[in-house]
């Protein structure tokens, strides 16, 4: 062979064995990672707590010890004069509006004036060169306080005295559906009790206020609601909402809006008095006291069915302890009174609900809040209703859901689609996972582990079930609105919309959508402020509909830009013209031409809202149409419990959806996992204790999260692609259903092994310790 041969044959060899490179991900439907990930995981990733600015001080808040008390003076001379202190606020220097919140209620001042209401309040703030001398200046603030009886429970909040000026009750729906007459020949009674969770987010909150030269401030915050808090910053401090910008800074993961604005408008006061830059970082102490929980809720409950287990009517109360202020109770409410009954046709029902104010920490929006809590409560008596009647606990379930077509209590038809039985069948005919050997190197999979106290042979296996629904985006009359514009320049793709990524995945499904739409590889998603136009909030699914449906038809808009003038060269319309791959062609194949040769140095650029149809507050009766859309899902919990000292092992969850399109496989199914996750620790160890209105160990050794070891195994058994014709893309949001599900299908589990009724959240161990042992 000669040396070219050889030559040849060895670069034919290497040229051969060089692996060929897996295409990227691309467009929707495409497992594309985030953007962030690897900054992520290398940790370089810049959060807010990472913040610097020259010249910077430090703040602390000093908060209240107490739940309850009324304020009989504040001396902060003392703080004044230590070394270091640059400035010590109270209510006193609050210049505009001392009240804020969420939702319809402005009702929580900035800084505690007269009367304490809850657990940890702020009262006053400091602003030093040290962030210990801040905390020792916050300590040195002396406020004598009258200590005062708390209200902490929500039943007593009726006849007690009124804890703030627009009284204790924040709302009441009475809900009348149907013949108050109806009766069915079983009927099941329940008093359910739902605990405290907190969102433990995995970042405390932190901020950095830089004074303007205007006179405003600039605020750099972990927000999730930029354009919302920056409205009530600049009320608070009589300003001007233009003249004060926040800025979202990396955001350490958020189940929902969990900012402590008690955190945030103290940080700009302070700036704004001391004209430097203050940087505040919450320990995980002040973050359990500063930001909101999920509503602890009492839930009374009566079912009537007929002799084949179909619901007759379903009457019930329900009350939400909303704590000292009332944030989004009043949409909590809504949603828990209209879902009460849950995914099933109920001819008839009777659903009385109130929120009210106790001096209990304050209560907010929470993944799943008011339907969480209300599936608790249904599910387990649809399990009464099947053990009264000797029938399976599926068969009841599915003898009784609710299908696209049918009306709910609230007298709205589900026009969604809506595949309830498709899900519940599909969980109940997965196989079930095998039992456990009974020897030792088994062990660890018996509840309490290794270690724990219990006998192989008093373990009791239980398979139980869980159907939730929530709603998508606001209800009752909200405006859901969102705005994006998306340019196109030197072959990359911009997009700017104010919708802020907190983990559920937006920045890259804004990106696929501009894939998909225009062909372009590089897309790169703008870091938000409120120089933006408006996106609203991230929860309730409302970015990957609202904000989603802004960047598509902002992205196509583009697109027809840059299509027609090749559709005028040929004489066709853009309609006959599609982008693929990078390609532009005709439906003819005359024209053929690449997205960049296209491009040839244009810049292009486009706005657009989304803005879903109109939605209407329920009347007087607890109807309405008060909902843009809604998704289900049902769980299939299998559980070990030892029904001798109560401890609980979940097995494995068997989840099935409805998600209308699946638009990032990777991404949906972890934010599948990341919800059940969420719904297993509201299930078996998340409570957050206050008695007598104080926080108990607020810190997260005190607070028990689920960890990778109570992780069970999530089987995802079906995803409905049933498309949602008024949605974008036809997608819905899935994180939050599975985080109402979970929970109800792990408390009925643990009914089918203990024989037990378990009616209360997180299940105690005395709940589960099987009757006669």
């Amino acid at each position: 062979m000669s040396n070219d041969a050889a030559t040849a044959e060895a670069e034919g060899t290497a040229e051969a064995a060089t692996p060929v490179p897996e295409p990227i991900p691309h467009g929707l439907g495409a497992s594309l990672p985030p953007a962030d990930a690897r900054a992520k995981t290398e940790g370089t990733f810049p959060y807010a707590a990472d913040l610097w600015a020259e010249g910077l001080l430090w703040a602390a808040v000093l908060r209240s010890p107490h739940p309850h008390a009324r304020i009989v003076s504040i001396d902060t001379t003392h703080a004044r004069e230590m070394p270091g202190v640059r400035a010590v606020v109270t209510h006193e220097d609050v210049p505009g509006t001392p009240l804020h919140g969420r939702g319809a209620h402005a009702d929580r001042p900035v800084f505690a004036s007269d009367v304490v209401r809850h657990h940890g309040e702020p009262l006053a703030a400091v602003a030093a060169d040290h962030p210990d001398t801040a905390r020792m200046a916050a300590a040195a603030v002396i406020v004598e306080y009258e200590v005062l009886d708390p209200v902490t429970d929500p039943e007593q909040a009726f006849e007690a005295e009124p804890l703030h000026p627009d009284g204790n009750l924040i709302r009441h729906i009475p809900l009348r559906h149907g013949d108050p007459e109806a009766a069915g020949e079983v009927v099941v009674e329940g008093l359910y009790r739902i605990g405290r969770q907190d969102p433990a987010p995995i970042g405390a909150e932190a901020g950095l206020a830089v004074p303007r030269p205007d006179g405003g401030v600039e605020l750099y915050l972990a927000s999730t609601d930029p354009h919302g808090d920056r409205d009530i910053a600049a009320a608070c401090y009589g300003l001007s909402p233009e003249q004060v910008k926040i800025v979202v800074t990396g955001v350490p993961g958020a189940t929902a809006d969990r900012e402590d604005q008690g955190f945030q408008l103290p940080l700009g006061l302070l700036a704004l008095t001391t004209g430097c830059p203050v940087k505040l970082t919450a320990t995980r102490e002040e973050s359990f006291l500063g930001h909101t929980h999920r509503h602890p809720t009492l839930l009374r409950y009566r079912h009537h069915a007929d002799a084949e287990g179909r619901i007759v009517k379903v009457e019930a109360q329900i009350l939400l302890d909303a704590g000292a202020y009332a944030d989004t109770s009043s949409d909590a409410l809504a949603a828990a009174v209209a879902f009460a009954c849950g995914p099933y046709v109920v001819p008839n029902a009777f659903i009385e609900g109130w929120a009210v104010r106790t001096n209990n920490p304050p209560s907010g929006h929470v993944r799943g809040e008011g339907a969480m809590q209300v599936c608790a409560a249904y599910e387990a008596q649809m399990d009464k209703v099947a053990k009264k009647l000797g029938l399976d606990p599926a068969e009841v379930r599915l003898r009784n859901v609710l299908a696209t077509g049918d009306v709910l209590p609230t007298g709205q038809t589900v026009t969604c689609p809506a595949p309830v039985a498709e899900l519940l069948q599909a969980v109940r005919d997965f196989p079930l996972p095998a039992l456990p050997k009974d020897t030792p190197e088994d062990e660890w999979l018996l509840p309490g582990g290794p270690e724990g106290a219990g006998e192989p042979g008093a373990v009791r296996r239980g398979v139980g079930y869980g159907i939730g629904m929530v709603h998508m985006l606001g209800a009752e009359g909200a405006d859901e609105v969102s705005t994006a514009t998306v340019k196109v320049q030197d072959g990359v793709a911009t997009v700017l919309c104010a919708a802020v990524e907190t983990g559920q995945g937006f920045t890259t499904l804004a990106r696929q959508i501009v894939q998909e739409t225009l062909g372009v590889d590089e897309v790169h998603v703008a870091p938000v402020d409120t120089d933006q136009p408006p996106a609203g909030a991230g929860c309730r699914g409302r970015h990957t509909w609202v904000s989603g449906g802004a960047v598509e038809r902002a992205a196509k808009m583009v697109r027809t830009q840059l299509l027609q003038p090749l559709a005028h060269q040929f004489g066709m319309s853009t309609e006959l013209l599609q982008i693929a791959d990078g390609k532009i062609t005709s439906y003819d194949g005359v024209l053929s031409t690449t997205v960049a040769e296209a491009l040839d140095g244009k810049e292009l650029w486009a706005t657009a809202q989304c803005r879903p149809h109109p939605t209407e507050p329920l009347d007087e009766a607890g109807q309405g149409d008060a909902f843009v859309g809604m998704a289900f899902c049902a769980i299939r919990a299998v559980v070990d419990v030892d029904i001798e000292i109560g401890s609980v092992r979940v097995v494995e969850l068997a989840v099935a959806q409805d998600v209308g399109r699946v638009l990032n496989p990777a991404q949906l199914t972890a934010r599948i996992e990341a919800g059940v996750t969420q719904g297993v620790g509201i299930a078996l160890t998340e409570n957050l204790r206050t008695p007598r209105g104080l926080i108990r160990h607020p810190d997260l050794t005190g607070y028990a999260l689920p960890t990778a070891l109570d992780t069970p195994d999530i089987r995802i058994v079906k995803l409905v692609e049933e498309r949602d014709v008024v949605a974008p893309f036809g997608a819905k949001a899935v994180s939050a259903v599975p985080v109402v599900a979970s929970p109800a299908a792990v408390a009925s589990a643990v009914r089918a092994a203990t024989g037990r009724p378990v009616n209360r959240l997180p299940i105690r161990p005395q709940a589960a310790v099987a009757t006669g042992t």
